[in-house]
């Protein structure tokens, strides 16, 4: 074999060559990751996710996630600036708002009902900072997105932790979403690092036991008991169940469950049916098995049909009963506080199919008027009219109660704050967690919503639930305040 042999500049030519090469092609790989990055990126910790390229993750204020958001997210911004720039004399932390802001028909939270929890939690931030409740250290509220159906819970729950240190200092989450296997998700992992959690909206009565989390929201097994202690109240006396079976619907398997047991006392009180199911995750067959309920309830004759699905299902199943066959049959269809997410067009489409249709809310405005006692004063005059609410966002109803429990959701862990920072300097999510258990008696947080203490598995004791009606003019009308154990607690 002939042996080349290369003169020694032209193997240096190509050594050079070869070298310039490899770093124009890392330089080139590494190019196309930053501008890769750079396009998947909305703003400081926000970026593009998801089959519907949706911008997820934390922001203070600097980014709207939604055009609706964008007036109160300003005012956000601008609260969380004054505080950064009295930091030299007053001591902060975070709290964040996590919930769905990116909302799709595929949500049974809507956009307008988020963008009432983030006013209330904005109201709640204003009053601990420079309010009437105004306390140290002051908080600044991080508005975080999880994206629709809480799909990239993962990747927004890693920014919230990787903000537990400086300059963010977070100790609490607040909101959470409603009750799927995605923000159970959620909660977990938030817990697991040690960082405190207010559930604003979240039922599902087995979301409980967690370390550091707490709910302002009623359980499905107290508004299933609210409701029934109502119903008996009026004289009904039959009932059928309509239960929702899909795999990972939380809200409906609670609820349904707890209706039944809250209900049925023998045979004054009965159900005179099997449960009847269908199942929401099985496309759109879910919607042919509603429409086949209407022709079983006309020969079973009851006098409530408790619906436990979500509310975008129900107007779909009240559109089948408006076309029933017994026409002189009058049904009272009841159901749970998902009801609360549909549109003022989809209340009164609901109210038009002729059943009167109620259900227990979260909250209401209209309790402090109508049962003050149940609320507390100097937080429910804020959302009447003429309120702050109504000065800082006027002509945007908020009879969903959206913003009742925002606001009392970060009211509960400004509280908590507040607590931990008497007795040590550095307050940290653990400590504001371990504050939630020593809220009762005259520590009980003073809500929009209702007077909220917390049991040791983190559910409220005994809260106050509104009984709702939809009307035809697109609103939920307030009939009476209901509980658990028949009356609410009061101011102590």
């Amino acid at each position: 074999m002939v042996r080349l042999e290369w003169p020694l500049h032209v193997v240096r030519r190509v050594a050079v060559a070869v070298a310039a090469a490899v770093v124009a092609g890392a330089a080139l790989w590494l190019g196309v990751g930053w501008l890769q990055e750079r396009l998947s990126t909305c703003a400081e910790g926000v970026v593009e996710r998801g089959a519907r390229d949706e911008c997820v993750g934390v922001t203070d204020g600097a980014y709207a996630f939604a055009p609706d958001l964008d007036e109160v997210r300003k005012k956000i911004r601008e609260e969380n600036a004054r505080v950064l720039a009295a930091a030299d004399r007053e001591p902060y932390v975070s709290v964040a708002y996590l919930t769905s802001f990116t909302t799709t028909a595929d949500d049974s939270n809507s956009a307008e009902g988020v963008r009432h929890e983030l006013q209330g939690a904005y109201l709640a931030q204003y009053r601990h900072n420079r309010g009437d409740l105004s306390a140290t250290p002051k908080i600044r509220l991080l508005i975080a997105n999880a994206g629709s159906r809480s799909a990239q819970w993962r990747y927004t729950v890693d920014e919230l932790i990787a903000r537990k240190g400086a300059p963010d200092r977070l100790v609490a989450v607040a909101g959470l979403g409603p009750s799927t296997d995605e923000n159970l998700a959620a909660v977990r992992r938030l817990s697991e690092n040690g960082i405190a959690m207010v559930g604003a909206t979240m039922t599902a009565t087995d979301i409980q036991n967690i370390d550091g989390f707490v709910r302002v929201a009623p359980t499905n097994v107290d508004e299933a008991y609210a409701a029934a202690g109502f119903l008996k109240r009026r004289g009904s006396a039959t009932a059928v169940v309509i239960q929702d079976v899909a795999q990972g619907n939380l809200y409906a398997s609670t609820l349904g469950t707890a209706f039944t047991e809250a209900f049925q006392d023998g045979a004054q009180h009965k159900l005179v049916a099997e449960r009847m199911t269908y199942d929401s995750s099985v496309g759109s067959a879910w919607q042919n098995e509603l429409r086949y309920m209407p022709g079983q309830l006309c020969l079973q004759r009851p006098q409530v049909v408790y619906f436990a699905g979500r509310g975008r299902q129900l107007t779909h199943f009240l559109d089948a009963l408006s076309n029933r066959s017994c026409t002189e049959q009058k049904f009272t269809v009841f159901t749970g506080d998902d009801t609360t997410n549909l549109t003022a067009e989809q209340i009164a489409h609901a109210a038009e199919t002729g059943v009167e249709v109620l259900y227990t809310g979260l909250s209401h405005p209209d309790m402090y008027r109508t049962s003050p006692q149940a609320v507390s004063a100097p937080s429910a005059k804020n959302f009447q009219p003429g309120g702050l609410l109504d000065q800082w966002f006027p002509r945007d109803p908020r009879y969903d109660g959206g913003a009742l429990m925002g606001h009392d959701a970060v009211l509960a862990a400004a509280q908590g704050i507040q607590m931990a920072a008497r007795w040590q300097g550095k307050v940290d999510g653990a400590a504001v967690g371990r504050m939630f258990h020593q809220m009762d008696g005259s520590q009980q947080v003073a809500g929009a919503s209702g007077f909220i203490s917390f049991q040791n598995n983190g559910n409220p004791r005994n809260k106050a639930v509104p009984i709702l009606r939809l009307t035809a003019a697109g609103q939920a009308e307030f009939v009476e305040v209901s509980a658990a154990e028949g009356k609410p607690p009061e101011q102590q």
